[in-house]
């Protein structure tokens, strides 16, 4: 059967909220690489693609890291709070839905897979194209392992414990 004859699926839904189909030019997504080149620059500037930094954190030899992320999630957790407390909308004027999540035991087991590449490469998935931007090429061995391992996941994540 050659690629002609096969069929193509359908993409799965990810259950993303406010999932729909964008058109948009090439000029709108001008916009999407300004603020990626901007969060790149802040990430450099704020050492936070610093492996060094980084495995200050796992080696428990610095607070930053861990300032830095308990910030985030800080900002996170109030600006959640916020949107459901004001019942603040997108910028299209949409409602923005935030469903609940139930816990799996498959949640420890990828967020130690994680953190142990974060721990061995000094990097995870934001700061991979700032890293790289930044001169430290190597970091392109840690992006296609993890695109792979993204696709890994896609393929087998059925079979996978959840």
């Amino acid at each position: 059967m050659n690629a002609v004859d096969k069929k193509i699926e359908t993409p799965k839904d990810c259950g993303t909220p406010n999932h729909k189909e964008v058109n948009e030019n090439g000029l709108g997504l001008v916009k999407y690489l300004i603020v990626g080149m901007l969060f790149g620059i802040i990430f450099v500037k704020g050492e936070i693609v610093s492996w060094f930094r980084i495995q200050e954190m796992f080696r428990l030899q610095s607070f930053y890291m861990y300032g830095v992320i308990g910030s985030a999630i800080a900002v996170g957790v109030i600006s959640i709070q916020l949107i459901k407390k004001f019942n603040v909308k997108t910028l299209n004027g949409e409602k923005i839905v935030i469903p609940t999540k139930e816990f799996r035991k498959g949640q420890i087991i990828g967020g130690f897979i994680f953190g142990l590449g974060w721990a061995l490469t000094g990097a995870c998935p934001g700061p991979l194209f700032a890293q790289i931007g930044s001169g430290f090429t190597v970091i392109l061995v840690t992006l296609v392992s993890a695109i792979a391992g993204t696709w890994v996941y896609g393929r087998f994540a059925d079979k996978l414990p959840n």
